[in-house]
């Protein structure tokens, strides 16, 4: 069996995240999104292949879909050009074309497709797959005045620091920086080159790569893309008074997370002022910057003020 996979025709519904970078190559659990369905592939007997080398009887998968191996294997068997589809109506896969509308036959899977369409399913996602892990590999140093309960995996070169509390599934990249006296919980993943200074607690969040989280800041549920600085004291908040779900704006119309914990969503290259505080659900294009005291409560996105 053969696959292999495609970027999906739209994903500008997960802005900030895929400004700069496709869905294929977001973070879950510090693998790219692509690497980690080809990985899934790989272990039922697939060969995943680049595009130009698809042949007549190969599965094209766009990477929007975290889809039942299963489902694929009885697709790739199919004698006749065939769709995939879950139980929404929602394209998962296709066979025996080079497009899905130059099949004649249309499968619909009763299994599970994750689909990833918002910058909130990625959150979903990752916490789907640290769900997964079951010991520990400590590749850095962590102090003998540090705690931690749970599974942790830590990058070479990275030092946890006195004080530091870690609970729950953890990835921490190489070479980071954490504590002293800082707490992180959650399923939670953290890239190469980041520091998570002082007095700060990170809950639930996707970090990327050369990020810093310097002291006395929150974080809860939040993604934070690569080379973010936010300044000392602030809060990305993630809960409702009220306690119903997030409500996020998607080209101009308000969509229901289904979340009732969802903070913000930071592209690549934002820095806060010193004690900003963002809304629960608000996005910050890449490049963004806050004044000190700020307060964020609509997005704040590239081309929109």
């Amino acid at each position: 069996m053969q696959a292999t996979l495609h970027d999906p025709h739209n994903a500008k519904t997960c802005t900030p995240v895929t400004d700069r970078r496709t869905l294929g190559e977001c973070l879950i659990a510090n693998h790219k999104l692509k690497d980690l369905i080809a990985t899934e592939l790989r272990a039922v007997g697939f060969d995943v292949v680049a595009n130009q080398d698809a042949c007549a009887r190969t599965v094209h998968l766009p990477v929007d879909h975290w889809v039942d191996v299963g489902a694929l294997c009885l697709l790739a068997r199919s004698d006749e050009p065939a769709c995939l589809k879950d139980k929404s109506g929602d394209l998962v896969a296709w066979v025996g074309a080079r497009s899905p509308e130059d099949c004649s036959r249309s499968m619909v899977t009763e299994a599970d497709c994750f689909r990833i369409h918002y910058p909130w399913n990625l959150l979903e996602l990752n916490e789907e797959v640290l769900e997964m892990m079951e010991e520990s590999n400590i590749m850095g140093e962590v102090s003998p005045l540090a705690e931690i309960n749970g599974v942790l995996h830590l990058g070479k070169g990275s030092r946890i620091l006195p004080g530091v509390v870690i609970e729950g599934n953890v990835i921490i990249g190489e070479d980071c920086k954490i504590g002293p006296n800082a707490y992180i919980r959650g399923k939670t993943s953290i890239g190469n080159h980041c520091e998570i200074g002082n007095a700060v607690e990170i809950k639930n969040s996707i970090i990327y790569s050369h990020t810093k989280v310097k002291h006395l800041s929150y974080v809860g549920d939040s993604i934070l893309g690569s080379h973010v600085m936010v300044g000392a004291g602030t809060i990305l908040a993630n809960y409702r008074h009220d306690g119903t779900n997030h409500r996020s704006r998607v080209n101009g119309q308000l969509i229901d997370t289904g979340r009732v914990k969802l903070g913000a969503v930071l592209g690549d290259g934002v820095r806060t002022g010193v004690n900003t505080c963002v809304y629960p659900a608000r996005k910050i294009g890449p490049g963004r910057m806050t004044r000190p005291n700020e307060i964020v409560d609509h997005d704040l996105l590239n081309g929109v003020s």
